[in-house]
């Protein structure tokens, strides 16, 4: 009867070893290119391109196709700061809007809202790239641009099914056209973060060097009444898209349980093989 108990519990504190050792990479990760979207395609950071300010009451926008009908668990994005000068960032506040195909000034833009959160940073998971190339800054509402601003930049992520509940969790359908409003609220005034621009020489074709959709757009915070379209600088002609990946619910878990089944079954044979050789000792 000994035997058997330290046996079960032995078999029950593998099986969660082995369930924690895979849900654990699930709960908090970085965003890498082969991982999981439910979007047109991951618009991915362009390492020397601009980052516009998106410090708050600067607000930025951006659209995508929904690839997958469900909720979105993660919002990953990338950015920076002015000068390399990194403040303390207190919050992001995102937004997810349906989509306005013809807008007043001809262009599309963010329509009704569907879905807002002040995401705290404690609930961020922020990490440090350091790329051989330099960045620009941009101001939309001065104009004001600065080529090889800033060198460092960050990958933010946002896993929403780790502290919202499920009621308050984003629900799309595949097909739609949504847009990602992203701004941040920093401590000191003297600090500005921007939003990084996408690398659209990663686009799939037909995409590729071009854009997905129309340009990403721009507006300000208390009331915004105007979206403007966001352009390069230097070439207005030039529409810019942003840097950011939306992402389902992960898989995992399912791949834990499976593994904790493989367990319980390995466990199983072999306490009943010690059963045995207690028989045919005695």
């Amino acid at each position: 009867m000994k035997n058997r108990v330290l046996a079960t519990a032995l078999i029950f504190l593998t099986a969660v070893f082995v369930a924690g050792a895979f849900l654990a990479p699930a709960a908090l990760a970085d965003w890498d290119k082969d991982d999981l979207h439910k979007m047109h395609f991951p618009q991915r950071p362009d390492e020397d391109g601009w980052d516009i300010n998106a410090t708050y009451p600067k607000v930025l926008a951006d659209d995508w196709q929904c690839s997958e009908t469900g909720y979105i668990a993660a919002i990953h994005f990338w950015g920076s700061w002015m000068n390399d000068k990194v403040g303390n960032i207190t919050s992001f506040h995102l937004s997810v809007h349906d989509n306005i195909k013809d807008g007043p000034d001809g262009h599309s833009m963010p329509g009704n809202l569907l879905w807002q959160y002040n995401v705290d940073i404690d609930n961020v998971d922020v990490i440090r790239i350091d790329p051989d190339t330099m960045e620009g800054w941009y101001d939309p509402n001065t104009g004001k641009y600065e080529l090889s601003n800033h060198q460092i930049y960050f990958q933010y992520n946002i896993f929403l099914n780790e502290f919202l509940p499920e009621e308050k969790w984003i629900e799309q359908e595949k097909g739609e056209i949504y847009w990602l409003d992203i701004s941040a609220h920093v401590e000191e005034r003297d600090c500005f973060w921007g939003w990084k621009t996408a690398d659209v020489g990663l686009y799939p074709a037909p995409y590729t060097d071009s854009h997905f959709m129309d340009d990403a757009v721009w507006g300000d915070f208390p009331n915004v009444q105007t979206w403007h379209e966001l352009t390069d600088p230097q070439e207005q002609e030039t529409s810019l898209d942003l840097a950011f990946v939306v992402a389902p619910l992960p898989e995992l878990p399912t791949i834990a349980l499976f593994c904790v089944g493989l367990v319980g079954i390995g466990g199983y044979l072999g306490l009943r093989k010690v059963r045995q050789g207690k028989r045919e000792l005695s």
